[in-house]
């Protein structure tokens, strides 16, 4: 059976907003008000929620909320942006969180931005909360449905039977159960696809139409077009493939990158991605190569 995959980090936080919020922020006595229009003059994104919070302590402030599917770079910039576009917006102050779902590398995420340029600084800290650190009872046992789709790449959730688990807490909720497709999505990451297809007992193409895929998607055509290349799309798609191969691999998925460079159709490259995003193991790739 087909499930909706149109579900939004706005969309996922609306699940429990009181229990997120407590969450991100680690402050007990907060509640959540109304989530707020993050879209500002110049910059809108789906990946930032804000959340407007009020605490005994601290009084009224805004709760920023940044879902990245992988940390780039440049995020403590944009973190130092979108902090200060929020509190002008809506003169309040701003409790930033980036939120990194999938590890990437062993690099140390920075928890603040800082710039000096002749003696003016500018420094905006923010909080880090790393999905594969996050232990998976959080999501299991505690009210905080929104995390129940991640359970796969949580801490200690990559085993079937809590996958299974997850899925029947989900099934069991009409307001939860659209989240299916993302949680079968995390799953490839961690079991063979013919296992959750098994699992969700639905066609794994539901997959091409979660948020998370499509990302993935416009991640390799970003990457295609910035290197200016003639063939865009092409080297876009090969390199979402290495975007994937490497998360998912490391240095032995990186090695299959001559023989995916020698594949001259588009057709035959989107399939093969599909593939990878899939795959439990680099054997499965090696044999379809």
């Amino acid at each position: 059976m087909t499930k909706s995959a149109d579900v939004s980090t706005k969309k996922l936080i609306s699940l429990a907003p009181d229990n997120w919020v407590r969450w991100v922020t680690q402050m007990p006595d907060i509640v959540a008000g109304e989530i707020l229009n993050s879209e500002f003059q110049w910059i809108s994104r789906e990946s930032d929620v804000l959340v407007r919070v009020t605490s005994s302590e601290h009084g009224e402030f805004l709760v920023l909320n940044e879902l990245q599917l992988r940390y780039q770079r440049q995020m403590p910039r944009r973190m130092r942006a979108y902090a200060a576009l929020a509190e002008e917006k809506y003169n309040l102050p701003t409790y930033p969180v980036l939120i990194n779902i999938l590890k990437t590398s062993n690099e140390e995420i920075p928890t603040s931005f800082t710039s000096n340029l002749a003696g003016l600084r500018a420094i905006q800290d923010y909080r880090v909360i790393n999905l594969w650190e996050v232990d998976v009872n959080i999501a299991l046992k505690q009210p905080l449905p929104c995390l129940l789709p991640f359970v796969p790449i949580l801490k200690g959730g990559e085993d079937e039977s809590l996958i299974r688990e997850a899925l029947q807490i989900l099934r069991a909720d009409e307001q939860l159960n659209q989240l299916e497709t993302v949680l079968a999505f995390f799953a490839t990451f961690v079991l063979e696809s013919n296992l959750v297809q098994e699992i969700m007992r639905w066609d794994m193409t539901v997959l091409r139409e979660s948020p998370w895929y499509q990302e993935i998607l416009r991640e390799g055509e970003a990457r295609g077009e910035a290197r200016g290349e003639a063939r865009g799309e092409r080297r876009g798609v090969i390199s979402s493939i290495e975007i994937n191969l490497e998360a998912k691999f490391g240095e032995d998925g990186l090695q299959l990158l001559p023989q995916i460079n020698q594949i001259s159709d588009i057709a035959q490259l989107k399939e093969l991605l599909r593939h990878v995003i899939t795959a439990i193991t680099i054997e499965e790739l090696r044999q379809l190569l």
